[in-house]
């Protein structure tokens, strides 16, 4: 049940949406260059982290105009960074993994949050 400070409220873009929206477009594009300049295998990048940062870039500029289906990529985008990075810590046991993995699920537990998900549209 919706209440009129929350209808009014409705369509407006919270300051850590924009901030997540921000930080989810240049780790995507992070991933776009690790392809481009080979950093990732050639099959696993093509097949895996192509797909995945278009959708999250696609996903960014639909929360950012507050849409449910933009909440829904760049959440599901979040989880599966937060995935890929716990994966990475337990392959080379590299700290900065696990600290990034942390964020990424911070992110997600942000975004799941009530107040965010009554101000979509």
């Amino acid at each position: 049940m919706t209440t009129p400070a929350t209808q009014s409220a409705k369509g407006q873009l919270l300051p850590g949406v924009a901030a997540i929206a921000l930080w989810m477009l240049v780790v995507s594009l992070f991933g776009v260059f690790a392809v481009i300049h080979h950093h990732v295998p050639r099959s696993t990048g093509l097949f895996l982290v192509l797909p995945v940062s278009t959708l999250i870039v696609i996903g960014v500029f639909g929360l950012l105009r507050m849409r449910r289906w933009g909440w829904s990529l760049v959440l599901a985008g979040a989880l599966m960074v937060s995935v890929w990075c716990l994966f990475m810590f337990r392959l080379s046991h590299v700290p900065q993994s696990l600290v990034m993995s942390l964020f990424h699920l911070i992110f997600f537990l942000y975004l799941t949050r009530t107040e965010v998900r009554e101000r979509l549209r």
